[in-house]
């Protein structure tokens, strides 16, 4: 069993900001030379989990995973950024807006590639769930990257309890 200090009572948006590169390879695309959806995915859930451990300063495991949108196709050679940061807290979970960039530094391109929301849940020493921090967002550009995100998150849960009804 490994020892844990406490957990911090608050800790804030910045804390947890997360940036990841990558070049898009070989290995990581399809037969069309493009990103295969499952890397992009795993970068994505690794940036999520990076942005969990750094607030909660706790392991964490990926919970769910809301719905992806696939939105600009990355090719061979691509510099693919993938961006997370905390945007909602329960009492055991993390909430974490994902955002994924290609650039084309050739081109001058840089645009967005994909988007989703994670949840993770914070786990103790004997891994079973445990209480993470309050979110804290003590700037006007940290409430309103929470405000955007919590704000997405609802338009986008309309939109699939819309789709399904």
């Amino acid at each position: 069993m490994q020892s844990q200090q406490p957990v911090a009572e608050t800790a804030t948006l910045q804390e947890s900001y997360t940036e990841m590169s990558e070049i898009l390879m070989p290995n990581d695309t399809n037969n069309l030379g493009r990103a295969l959806g499952g890397s992009v995915l795993h970068w994505m859930d690794i940036c999520g989990a990076i942005a969990s451990r750094r607030f909660s300063q706790r392991q964490v495991v990926t919970a769910s995973m809301d719905h992806v949108d696939f939105i600009q196709p990355i090719e061979l050679g691509d510099v693919v950024t993938v961006t997370g940061y905390v945007f909602d807290t329960g009492e055991t979970s993390i909430n974490v807006k994902v955002d994924v960039q290609v650039e084309r530094p050739s081109d001058g391109l840089t645009e967005d590639a994909a988007a989703s929301f994670f949840s993770f849940v914070a786990l103790d020493a004997d891994e079973r769930p445990t209480s993470v921090p309050c979110l804290a967002c003590p700037t006007e550009a940290q409430e309103e990257l929470r405000d955007a995100a919590l704000s997405q998150r609802r338009e986008r849960r309309n939109v699939v309890a819309a789709t399904e009804e």
